[in-house]
Parts: C-alpha cells; sequence; structure tokens
C-alpha cells in the first residue's frame, strides 16, 4: 500500500510563489506516474500537472502552463509542485496521487490513478 503525504501549502500574496512536496511510502516509487490536482469550494477535482517515471515527460493543464512546474525525485521518493505567479484562482486544496505506469492511459483523468494523498490548503490572496 503506497502512502503519499503532501507538504508546502499556505497563504502566499497574489504573484508570490509556493513549493509542494509529496512524501511517497510504501511502494516502488519509480513504477509510477505521479500526478497533482487540485479541488476548490464547490468546485471538481482539477487536473493540474503530471510526471512520467524518470521525470522525462511532463503535462499541464492550460491554466498553469508556464507558470507551473513538477518534478520528481526518485531517490527521496518525492514528487514537487513548484508554483509561480499564483492567481486567485489557484487557491485549492492540492493533493498528490499516483497511477502504475503499465496501467495508466489518460494522465488528467483522476479515475485512473491508484492512491491519494490528504491534500494540502493553498490559499491566494489579492
Amino acid at each position: 500500500q503506497v502512502q503519499l503525504v503532501e507538504s508546502g501549502g499556505g497563504l502566499v500574496q497574489v504573484g508570490g510563489s509556493l513549493r509542494l512536496s509529496c512524501a511517497a511510502s510504501g511502494g516502488a516509487f519509480s513504477d509510477f506516474v505521479m500526478g497533482w490536482f487540485r479541488q476548490a469550494p464547490g468546485k471538481e477535482r482539477e487536473f493540474v500537472a503530471a510526471i512520467n517515471w524518470n521525470g522525462g515527460r511532463t503535462h499541464y493543464a492550460d491554466s498553469v502552463k508556464g507558470r507551473f512546474t513538477i518534478s520528481r525525485d526518485n531517490p527521496q521518493n518525492t514528487v514537487y509542485l513548484q508554483m509561480n505567479s499564483l492567481k486567485p484562482e489557484d487557491t485549492a486544496v492540492y493533493s498528490c496521487a499516483a497511477a502504475l505506469t503499465y496501467r495508466i492511459r489518460t494522465w488528467w483523468e483522476p479515475n485512473e490513478y491508484d492512491y491519494w494523498g490528504q491534500g494540502t490548503q493553498v490559499t491566494v490572496s489579492s
């Protein structure tokens, strides 16, 4: 059973930056595509970014392209989300997720992910 624990959320002003981390345990980290999703109050869960097993391939939602960067450190079993130029509409609970590489077909589809963290709150104030 894989456990995922996010950290790094908080309150930041518009235009600021935050770096989220997601530490994984209980599985072979390099077996997984890792993704970040977010959910704002009253809205559906939304794909943010995903990264393949060795970091050689990434995918971003249009809303964060050019502002957010996903990366991973396999020896540390950690995936990161660097968020720059934050906007009020980025306010949400951010969760990381893991999907077995051999099974996932659509990286932006939440239902394809096997394990989820509990989430970390990001609030961008204007």
